[in-house]
């Protein structure tokens, strides 16, 4: 009894000082990434340097906690894992990335060897894989003064546990072995290294820091992914840990009749009620396939699609299929190749940003619907990354949002279900998109000047750009050539230009044509309202400078930007930094924490966001109530005001049920995020925030209510 209550007690502490540390950590690393980033330029590169290492201190700092939060995780039962194909080429940049700088600071020799043997990929969870080689790896640097570490990656016959059944049992068992020639570990100490909060040297005096979480962590991954942790050292001749993984992870199989595996605490709970009531505890129930307590089930792995990664070659036409029903994959991966592309199939959108800028494909089918990220904002990361800006993506998807996905930045949309024949459109348009390599623009001014200087600016290699003086001339011009995108000022002489957006639409179809309004003036209360009711169905953006209308065109063209001139292309790095798509907009923050509002405001006014405050839930409502305008509201959920009853209050008024409102919360553990939308958020974000997925997700929300 009395241990169950220390483990309750000690789960609930975790949970607690997950928030008291997390809430001034958030400051911390959102006011010192914008030092660092000297938007302004006014900070000396000694300065800046300061403000870098105030970051990654507290960058090392998360970390310390996150490995505070994973063995409450693993304790609670809440580490799932997620099945990809993980390339071991790609491991290895991963860990040289990572460590190859540590080990020029200490002047250690530092590799990592794959063996020949190895197949292409072994299937795992790529992100619990790197954590435990994390850990591995760090602890191997800590610990070794002289000498070298290396990382060998082979193919393994034996070395684990003869207990090991589902290594036993598996065609092909991958050893990584981390080897230093560090202080080594006695044998009696060997054992007591994986427990929680142990290390080798306990004492407050000890030379190493640490929290003593990370092999403890490291084993219960291990077993998590069917595999096992090794250890081999001696005192003052180095250690080497070994993970042994199936090549490819095999899932428990279900037993009839079986019911969720209970959480450790859960079963010392159910251990003390028995003895309360006198009777004698059952042992707790052991996996014969790893020797010690056993964890709930993870989330079961997603099917994986055989498709083309291995067959890639130079030249390649490559298409990225991300999908996460695996029959509807096959599906696409079939008319791709119908298509003469070569696809590499991924259905989950975590892993895209590597895929893309592994293998560069020539364009993107997407899936807006995936189970871990949401597509909008896989879309958005992808069109704000310099790497993967230019590549096209047509979506795929239940929902019918195409206007907005096309302002996101996507070539097309194509509407579930999709028929076999809208299917081999949708990608003979990709394919005749992508191996067309000059895009057309159309530019519809009566000032000779101003036409030159949008010409000049539009114009490159990869571009054409016809200009015309009147409305009529560009009525023939689109009837009579294909156009990606027009350019258009409002202020024409023969015709209105709303009267010519009407005609384009009737003639081509409503969609068919991105227009970008190009107006140094402020639009009038009547213009505005006639181009918002025209955007209702089609696609057109409204810019009032050059710089926006480069931004804007390359957005819509899908061009690269790194092909672009150099003042072409720093004039987009400043529009960037001001995020057009957000600059105006009007965010409340409901946070009773100074610090916290503080940061948010600094990064949001940073990027030319209007920003107000309240201190409680009560005062928040009142502010939306009495200041109409807001476009966005970012809540704190902890600790003192109740965020989910003031979003629940909120969403009762009908004039708010679709204002976006962000949830911010220090906890992070699983079921917060359904919590969270079950009381009327939109979104949910953890803290410490990070401000790339902030931003991104508040562009995501701002497109939503423009839609």
């Amino acid at each position: 009894m009395q241990l169950a209550l220390s483990s309750k007690y000690k789960s609930e502490f975790l949970a607690n000082m997950s928030y008291e540390l997390r809430t001034p950590l958030n400051s911390m690393l959102v006011l010192s990434q914008l030092l660092a980033e000297n938007a302004e330029g006014n900070l000396t590169e000694k300065q800046r340097e300061y403000a870098s290492t105030i970051h990654s201190s507290g960058t090392d700092l998360l970390t310390l906690i996150n490995e505070i939060l994973d063995l409450a995780k693993i304790e609670a039962g809440h580490m799932d894992v997620h099945i990809t194909g993980v390339a071991f080429t790609a491991l290895r940049d991963y860990v040289e990335r990572t460590f190859r700088e540590m080990a020029s600071e200490k002047r250690l020799d530092f590799s990592v060897d794959l063996d020949g043997t190895l197949p292409e990929e072994i299937y795992t969870d790529s992100q619990r894989l790197q954590q435990v080689l994390r850990n591995l790896l760090s602890n191997a640097f800590k610990f070794t003064a002289h000498g070298q570490v290396v990382l060998r990656v082979a193919v393994a016959l034996d070395g684990w546990s003869a207990d090991q059944e589902i290594l036993n049992r598996a065609e092909t068992v991958v050893a990584f072995a981390v080897s230093d020639t560090g202080i080594g570990i006695s044998l009696d100490r060997q054992r007591l290294v994986f427990e929680a909060f142990q290390q080798a040297d306990g004492t407050t005096s000890r030379k190493f820091g640490g929290t003593g979480l990370g092999l403890s962590i490291s084993r219960e991954i291990a077993t998590l992914l069917r595999g096992e942790l090794r250890l081999s050292s001696a005192p003052a001749k180095g250690s080497i840990f070994t993970l042994y993984l199936p090549l490819n992870y095999v899932p428990r199989p279900e037993r009839r009749g079986a019911t969720e595996s209970p959480s450790i605490l859960q079963r010392l709970r159910n251990a003390s009620d028995a003895l309360a009531g006198g009777a004698i505890p059952v042992s707790p129930e052991r996996d014969p396939a790893i020797g010690h307590l056993s964890l709930p089930e993870p989330v079961a792995a997603s099917e994986e699609i055989e498709d083309d990664r291995g067959q890639v070659q130079p030249g390649d036409q490559v298409l990225l299929i991300v999908e996460d029903d695996p029959a509807f994959a096959r599906v696409l991966l079939d008319r791709a190749h119908l298509q003469g592309f070569k696809a590499i199939v991924s259905t989950r959108g975590a892993p895209v940003p590597d895929l893309a800028r592994r293998f560069r494909p020539a364009a993107i089918l997407l899936d807006i619907g995936l189970p871990d990220i949401s597509g909008w904002m896989l879309l958005d990361r992808l069109k704000h990354s310099v790497d993967t800006r230019h590549i096209p993506v047509h979506v795929i998807s239940v929902e019918d949002a195409a206007r907005r996905g096309i302002r996101l930045g996507a070539i097309g949309w194509l509407k579930k279900p999709v028929t076999r024949e809208g299917l081999d459109e949708a990608l003979s348009v990709t394919k005749g998109f992508v191996e067309r390599t000059v895009r057309n623009i159309l530019v519809v001014e009566d000032d000779a000047e101003e036409s030159q200087r949008i010409v000049e600016l539009l114009g490159n290699s990869d571009t054409q750009t016809r200009a015309v003086k009147a409305g009529s001339e560009a009525l023939e011009a689109v009837n009579s050539e294909r156009f990606d995108c027009m350019v258009l000022d409002l202020s024409l002489k023969d015709i209105s230009a709303f009267r010519l957006i009407k005609d384009i639409r009737e003639a081509i179809g409503m969609s068919h044509l991105p227009i970008i309004v190009y107006t140094r003036k402020p639009l009038t209360r009547r213009q505005a309202g006639e181009l918002k009711r025209l955007a209702s169905t089609m696609v057109i953006e409204t810019v009032k400078s050059l710089e926006l209308l480069l931004y804007k065109s390359t957005l819509l063209l899908h061009r690269a930007q790194g092909r672009l001139p150099a003042s072409k292309q720093a004039l987009l790095e400043q529009v960037l930094l001001s995020d057009p798509e957000l600059s105006g907009k009007r965010v409340l923050i409901i946070d009773d924490d100074a610090r916290n509002v503080f940061a948010l405001a600094s990064l949001l006014e940073h990027h030319h966001l209007e920003v107000s405050y309240a201190e409680s839930g009560q005062a928040g409502i009142q502010m939306i109530e009495n200041a109409p305008g807001i476009d966005l509201v970012l809540m704190d959920v902890m600790p003192d005001m109740d965020g989910f009853e003031t979003m629940r209050r909120i969403r009762t008024d009908a004039r708010f049920r679709s204002l976006p409102i962000i949830a911010l919360t220090a906890k992070a553990m699983k079921g917060d995020r359904d919590r969270c939308l079950e009381a009327g958020a939109s979104d949910f974000i953890a803290k410490p925030i990070d401000n790339e997925q902030l931003l991104s997700m508040l562009r995501v929300w701002a497109s939503a209510e423009e839609a």
